[in-house]
């Protein structure tokens, strides 16, 4: 049965999932790039980067490689596929990735600007979704056929889920930097009332890996 999980999604020590001011040149706020430490140096990023050779194992690895294991398809916030705002002045951004972004799958690009389907190389066809997060999930799980949706974020993406009582898994990744101001991913968010439970937790020198589980 296809489930809506949230895989390697990294966090700050103080919970932030970005930093301030996002732009086009820093689409993750200011030292956002800090919390991603911890992937950028596994085999699985650098086989994104199209680079076989590099790349640490280990833990990191092992987590790294797990966030893409049975995905069947992903649903993005629009600002995780660019950093355009409003109505789409034209067709030509086609998300941070270039021309053959590292999904290969279907994936569900939430937006209130509708937009023609996104094809891609190596399998990936972006959809934009216009009519909320419950008909995103139920067309992603179609596409999915059985295999897991990942939910790749961003931050108000995964909480407007989480609050919905929508996500069945998360990995979190704890960075160990402070960010003091940024989107909080899980401030006012009850996750025992919600039925997540702690159900592994494993610590590296770069991060500090937690899977939370619904009863």
């Amino acid at each position: 049965m296809s489930r809506l999980t949230v895989r390697c999604f990294a966090i700050s020590l103080d919970g932030y999932g970005a930093g301030p001011n996002q732009s086009l040149q820093n689409p993750l706020g200011e030292r956002g790039e800090t919390l991603h430490q911890w992937f950028r140096v596994t085999r699985t990023f650098q086989r994104m980067l199209g680079d076989e050779s590099k790349g640490t194992d280990g833990p990191d690895e092992t987590f790294a490689a797990r966030g893409f294991e049975n995905v069947g398809a992903w649903i993005l916030g629009r600002n995780m596929f660019g950093p355009v705002r409003g109505p789409w002045p034209d067709d030509e951004w086609k998300g941070w990735w270039g021309d053959e972004p590292p999904y290969h799958v279907p994936v569900f690009v939430l937006t209130h600007h509708a937009r023609p389907p996104l094809e891609m190389k190596g399998g990936t066809t972006f959809y934009f979704v216009t009519d909320g997060i419950e008909a995103a999930l139920a067309r992603a799980k179609e596409a999915a056929g059985g295999k897991d949706v990942r939910l790749g974020g961003g931050v108000s993406t995964i909480r407007q889920y989480l609050q919905a009582g929508l996500v069945d898994e998360m990995h979190l990744a704890i960075s160990p930097v402070l960010l003091g101001a940024g989107e909080a991913l899980l401030a006012g968010i009850d996750l025992p009332a919600l039925g997540f439970k702690v159900t592994g937790h494993v610590a590296t020198e770069a991060a500090t890996h937690v899977v939370l589980s619904k009863d």
